[in-house]
């Protein structure tokens, strides 16, 4: 029900922040016209990872169909390398201040190694671990969702707009949902029996790809 409520919450955001992009003259364009190559990478692969990023979660569904989880987490995988090559892009040739680039370079950085550490743990057959960095990747692709969340809060709350709260509030977008992750985690690892039996995901698959 949680990644339920997210990929509604994520399918929210889509509309709004996506649908400004549907004509060439909208004014959203702005600055990216020249640059909107880049900015249709982006958004390409980011529609795609915040779209199957729930779905990756749904146990049931999971165990019933293996191989289309498998299929589906490439495609995830390759939506998020798009996405990143397109924010790339964008940030090589921004003309925002420093604060900011840096803060959007932070965010694909922890968006690539997340999803590679995932990655690299399934090639070796550790589910488990798998499934961990890919909630943390998860957590690392809803930013954009958090900052449009936060942003209108923090002006409510009488802060100025300026590159050092925008910057700000990018760190956060993602460093505070992995917080978040992380806490409950560990919770739920602390209120479980000393004695319970590991799950069959914790267990490492010999040949998983």
């Amino acid at each position: 029900m949680l990644w339920l409520l997210l990929g509604l919450a994520s399918v929210e955001f889509l509309v709004a922040a996506y649908g400004k992009y549907r004509h060439l003259d909208s004014a959203a364009y702005g600055m990216f016209m020249a640059r909107r190559g880049w900015l249709w990478m982006h958004l390409a692969g980011g529609l795609t990872t915040v779209l199957l990023g729930p779905v990756q979660f749904l146990t049931q569904w999971r165990q019933r169909h293996l191989r289309l989880h498998r299929v589906t987490g490439r495609v995830y995988l390759a939506g998020m390398l798009v996405a990143a090559t397109g924010a790339i892009g964008l940030i090589a040739t921004s003309p925002a201040p420093f604060a900011i680039r840096l803060a959007f370079s932070a965010t694909a950085l922890a968006w690539l190694t997340t999803g590679l550490t995932g990655l690299i743990a399934i090639r070796h057959g550790l589910v488990d671990r798998h499934r961990r960095w890919m909630v943390r990747n998860y957590a690392v692709t809803l930013a954009p969702i958090v900052f449009r969340l936060s942003l209108p809060l923090a002006i409510a709350s009488g802060l100025v707009p300026s590159p050092i709260l925008i910057a700000t509030l990018l760190w956060c977008s993602w460093i505070v949902p992995l917080f978040l992750c992380e806490t409950v985690r560990r919770l739920v690892g602390w209120r479980r029996p000393a004695n319970a039996l590991p799950s069959a995901d914790a267990i490492p698959l010999r040949g998983a790809r």
